[in-house]
């Protein structure tokens, strides 16, 4: 199992691809009956892309699935390192499964986050019902979160490979901003006209249902999250959408403290991108800086003036560079950093 998924990981290029097929070699080798895997912002870590098996009478207490999921400390995502977890014999620790979970037959979760020195790349809970997950799968799981911690960055790195838009399409409105208003038990309260459309971009909901905003509800639960002293990362998260496009959701009270929660989404700018295109292209923190100077229409001299640098270094910085993003050059670099 584990070659044919480090094969995968080094492969497949699209996030929702890879994770159905791990998924589907998972289910040969460690049992589970329902599973929630998230892609995440790699610097803030908070929840973006959901791919999800749960029971159908849960979905309508999404919302309520989520908030608990970020207000539960146990195995929270944020605080694994790289080996899998479980809520193993003790699960009321575990507020999700205690206010939730356990309702719907659920006798255990196994955990998994996939990060890296670039950042977090998402996190993986398997739920079982009727019996524990043994040590050994447990390690199972454990021996795979490198090569799919790899995997996932991968993938975020290929969204921004996607081919130029063309004359016609380069004049486009940018995404947002647009606005959902929740209220603190994540329930929607409201939105502005062009919300409906880009939470269809987000998660392309079955055919002839409403859009489940569960990127936003993410955020919104991030939010609450901060405010119990469970995390200290803001209420923000970066997700792609198509065509190279990435946006940002961002929550926060509207009126102070006892306000709604409003959560906007609108397009990245031109830093968040170049941010995320290092991070996900595994760029060192010199690599990070000379890109952050090419993207000023800094020459060669000038980089190495405000890096203190030799121009030969610079160049051997570009030649790395351009190896780990697969360009050739300046302009189609800062073309594809920035998505113009």
């Amino acid at each position: 199992m584990n070659a044919l998924i480090e094969r995968l990981c080094r492969t497949v290029g699209d996030s929702r691809e890879l994770r159905h097929a791990v998924l589907a070699e998972l289910r040969q080798v460690v049992g589970f009956d329902g599973y929630v895997w998230l892609l995440t912002d790699p610097e803030t870590s908070v929840g973006v892309a959901p791919l999800a098996d749960v029971p159908s009478g849960l979905l309508p207490r999404l919302p309520e699935l989520i908030r608990l999921k970020y207000l539960t400390t146990v195995n929270r995502w944020t605080g694994l390192g790289t080996e899998a977890a479980t809520i193993g014999d003790d699960p009321p620790r575990s507020l999700v499964w205690q206010e939730l979970l356990h309702g719907y037959g659920v006798a255990d979760v196994a955990s998994c986050a996939f990060r890296d020195r670039y950042g977090c790349w998402g996190f993986l809970d398997l739920w079982r019902e009727g019996k524990t997950f043994t040590p050994a799968e447990v390690a199972a799981l454990s021996t795979l979160v490198g090569p799919l911690t790899a995997g996932l960055r991968y993938s975020q790195a290929q969204t921004f490979a996607t081919p130029l838009p063309g004359p016609a399409e380069r004049g486009r409105p940018r995404v947002g901003p647009v606005v959902l208003l929740l209220a603190d038990d994540l329930r929607v309260l409201g939105q502005t006209p062009d919300t409906d459309v880009h939470l269809r971009a987000l998660v392309p909901p079955a055919e002839g249902r409403d859009p489940i905003p569960a990127s936003a509800y993410n955020v919104g639960a991030q939010l609450l999250a901060v405010e119990s002293g469970v995390d200290k990362n803001p209420a923000l998260a970066r997700v792609h959408l198509s065509g190279g496009v990435w946006v940002s959701l961002r929550a926060a009270r509207v009126g102070g403290v006892t306000g709604n929660i409003a959560v906007t989404i609108e397009e990245c700018s031109a830093g968040e991108r170049a941010a995320l295109f290092g991070r996900a292209h595994g760029l060192s923190a010199r690599e990070a800086e000379l890109l952050s100077h090419l993207l000023t229409g800094a020459d060669t001299r000038q980089v190495a003036s405000r890096m203190f640098v030799s121009a030969n270094t610079v160049q051997d910085h570009l030649k790395s560079i351009f190896a780990k993003t697969g360009t050739r050059s300046r302009p189609s670099l800062v073309s594809r950093a920035l998505g113009a």
